[in-house]
């Protein structure tokens, strides 16, 4: 015992001796701030209450057993100050809600919350923990040392795939998919794929086994009741299709035919996903050549989404970020409405997100595995909407701030090489329409050329004041405006509910906090990823009251709700781990999720559904016209539609007949030819009794001299000013 305490008192005499380091100046700590590489200096642990910092450690806790357990804290005052600053946010948010619309009374209530923001994060209330998570091989990863490239790959996969895949280039000559070809391309991609993939040691026995807990239930139920909010009244939300929509299930039907294009030229040109995974759905769920079908098709677009969105959320801020980020994105006004539309506004997001996700975990992992997987979903996307065309400019951005920062340490070597694994891969699965675009440049990149160029309008001014300008509003879109497209928005709103877009503007800020401590390059990637994602909207420089539009920047929706998320998990970690306080903070996110279902349960099926049922043209009463002329008379080769300026595609109220090959059209001037045909005959016409003046009364007189015995009779809707004529012709 003697000897023991004399060792502990020369161990305190040595310590004693050791001259004390002088501590840093607030100048130098503000300077080593804004480095990107190097060690950040560290405050004194007697101010660490000043300015709590998440530490730079990760937690040794596997990632597997993360998802099952609750932040583990000290004991902390309540958080009275980050609850005050969500409350002062969400009565701004609310003040920019309809009619108001950038309300001076917002502003200064955002201004209150910030301020409060800043004294919660001050004080230690609200902060988000450090980005740093431990890999899967179970090494804290810091960016330094070990986990480098093997460099290594196999021979004859990688030699057989490049002739693979230039004799496929050739066999696609003929904007075809055939058997041939086909069958060539994926070999040739499934080779190059096998030629760079890594064999990772054999986990199968660590991972078989499936833990039901309460967090499986949570997850479970958090599905079934975004399942919900995403199929629900599908068939009715939104009710009418448009033009777009006819020219859809024209390609569609063209596929059921035999015509298995890669690009389909018809309405300025479309990529091909859509047109195979439609008739798929209508092949599986018996819906046929119909409205249904689309809507079906991309609203199962919209729902797979959400698990890499999940997935997501967990690699960026661990399993309660993905489970917050996967719920407010299901239930979200924004997602729900551009996956229910029945056109490919989901692909992009549906692509955009696993290609996000294996990216983010390959810089982390330093797996290639993981960005030739990412280069695989990058190609797909690629096969689905335009927009998806700017992802590649966003993956060069992460590569290159990740380079700059020093979480990159020991695997700068490698980033280049990686970075050509990813494109490589994705020009593989891009091939049949990189073939497309070498044969038909203009046809290609004229939808976006359209909009970025003066190809189809000049533009209205100067190309960069217009695009600050659309850069801007972009930027307003998420607590703001949202634009005035009606076809997939609730247009001149906020693009996110009270709730989400109050989170979301908190979180920015916890963001660029944590970022400005750590020096962390995901949060600034983060950051940057949303307004680049937002590029095919606000690059729509010749027709800038097309932006912003959800559609085209629906990819920006996946880092919007993952930041809010993380605000919303910092909050309920801000509470601490003592059982009553987790119990109230879990309470407070329950209400805040509660209310953000409550409203945009109200804007997807109430307020979006009522503005579509007004701007859209009632196709399917007519369609229902048309089946009962049929069950009646036995054919529907004599109904026709006397098209009028800015009323219905003629082709639709076919379409919901079941017959979606044909357009019923049948213009003023050629009605007398009508007369050689013999049989009972029907005629359609533009009707508006409040407003004569689109009442298409030459059309009426022109069918009463031909048919004088015809019948007339006003389909009376109940939409103002959706009426239309009946004239019946039973002999002549």
């Amino acid at each position: 015992m003697r000897n023991r305490q004399s060792v502990i008192e020369k161990k305190m005499n040595h310590e004693t001796q050791q001259p004390q380091q002088q501590e840093p100046s607030v100048l130098d700590y503000v300077k080593s701030l804004f480095r990107f590489g190097g060690e950040r200096i560290q405050l004194s642990k007697a101010s660490e209450h000043i300015l709590p910092a998440a530490s730079d450690e990760p937690s040794t806790v596997s990632s597997q057993s993360q998802e099952h357990q609750l932040p583990i804290a000290s004991y902390q005052p309540f958080p009275w100050r980050a609850l005050l600053a969500l409350l002062l946010a969400l009565i701004g948010q609310n003040a920019f809600e309809p009619p108001a619309t950038a309300s001076p009374l917002g502003v200064a209530f955002y201004l209150a919350a910030f301020a409060m923001l800043g004294w919660a994060i001050y004080r230690g209330e609200w902060n988000l923990p450090s980005p740093l998570r431990p890999s899967p091989s179970g090494k804290k990863d810091r960016g330094e040392g070990e986990g480098n490239d093997p460099l290594t790959y196999r021979r004859l996969p990688l030699l057989i795939s490049i002739p693979l895949a230039f004799w496929a280039f050739t066999l696609f000559q003929d904007n075809l998919f055939t058997i041939t070809n086909t069958s060539i391309w994926l070999l040739a991609v499934v080779s190059f794929v096998f030629a760079f993939w890594i064999k990772k040691p054999d986990q199968s026995a660590a991972s078989s086994s499936i833990r039901f807990n309460f967090w499986t239930l949570l997850l479970i139920a958090a599905t079934a009741f975004v399942f919900f909010f995403r199929f629900y009244q599908t068939s009715t939300v939104p009710p009418e299709p448009f033009s777009d929509h006819a020219e859809k299930i024209l390609d569609v039907y063209d596929v059921s035919q035999g015509q298995t294009r890669i690009f389909f030229s018809r309405n300025t040109g479309r990529e091909a996903f859509q047109m195979y995974w439609t008739l798929l759905v209508a092949k599986l769920f018996g819906t046929g050549l119909s409205f249904l079908s689309l809507k079906l098709g991309t609203a199962l677009l919209g729902f797979l989404t959400l698990p890499f969105v999940y997935l997501l959320g967990k690699e960026i801020g661990g399993p309660r970020v993905g489970l917050f980020a996967f719920f407010l994105t299901g239930i979200g006004y924004w997602p729900n409405v551009i996956s229910r539309v029945g056109l490919r506004f989901p692909l992009y997001p549906l692509f955009a997100a696993p290609t996000l996700f294996f990216l983010i975990r390959g810089l982390r992992t330093r797996n290639r595995n993981d960005f030739l997987l990412s280069g695989i979903f990058l190609g797909l996307g690629l096969h689905g909407y335009s927009p998806m065309r700017i992802v590649p400019f966003v993956i060069v951005a992460a590569f290159v701030i990740y380079w700059l920062h020093a979480q990159s340490k020991g695997a700068r070597k490698d980033l280049p090489l990686w970075l050509t694994m990813l494109a490589l891969t994705s020009l593989f699965v891009f091939l049949p329409l990189l073939r497309y675009w070498v044969d038909h440049p203009a046809e290609f990149g004229f939808r976006a050329f359209s909009r970025l160029s003066g190809t189809e309008q000049a533009l209205p001014g100067p190309a960069y004041e217009i695009f600050l300008s659309n850069f801007w509003n972009a930027l307003r879109m998420f607590n703001l405006d949202d634009g005035e497209i009606w076809v997939h928005s609730v247009t001149h709103r906020p693009a996110l509910d009270v709730v989400s877009a109050a989170l979301f503007a908190v979180g920015v800020v916890l963001v660029l906090v944590r970022y400005i401590r750590n020096r962390h390059w995901l949060d600034l990637f983060l950051l940057v990823s949303i307004p680049m994602l937002q590029l095919p909207s606000s690059l729509s420089l010749a027709f800038p009251a097309e932006n912003p539009a959800l559609n085209r920047a629906g990819a920006a929706y996946i880092p919007t709700f993952i930041v809010g998320a993380m605000a919303l998990d910092g909050l309920v970690t801000g509470f601490g781990a003592e059982k009553k306080r987790a119990v109230f903070a879990w309470s407070v996110a329950g209400l805040l999720l509660a209310v953000s279902v409550y409203q945009n349960y109200d804007l997807v099926f109430h307020q979006y559904y009522s503005a579509f049922r007004q701007g859209s043209w009632n196709t399917s009463d007519m369609g229902q016209v048309i089946k009962e002329f049929e069950k009646n008379y036995g054919r529907t080769d004599t109904i026709w539609i006397v098209p009028y300026p800015h009323w219905v595609d003629t082709r639709l109220p076919a379409v919901w007949a079941g017959i979606p090959n044909r357009d019923m059209a049948m213009w003023r001037e050629n009605l007398p030819s009508t007369l050689e045909v013999s049989g009972p005959k029907l005629f359609m016409v533009r009707a508006n009794v409040e407003a004569p003046e689109f009442n298409d009364t030459d059309t009426l007189n022109l069918l009463k001299t031909l048919y004088p015995a015809g019948q007339l009779r006003l389909f009376d809707s109940d939409v103002p000013g959706h009426d239309f004529w009946i004239y019946l012709v039973l002999q002549q």
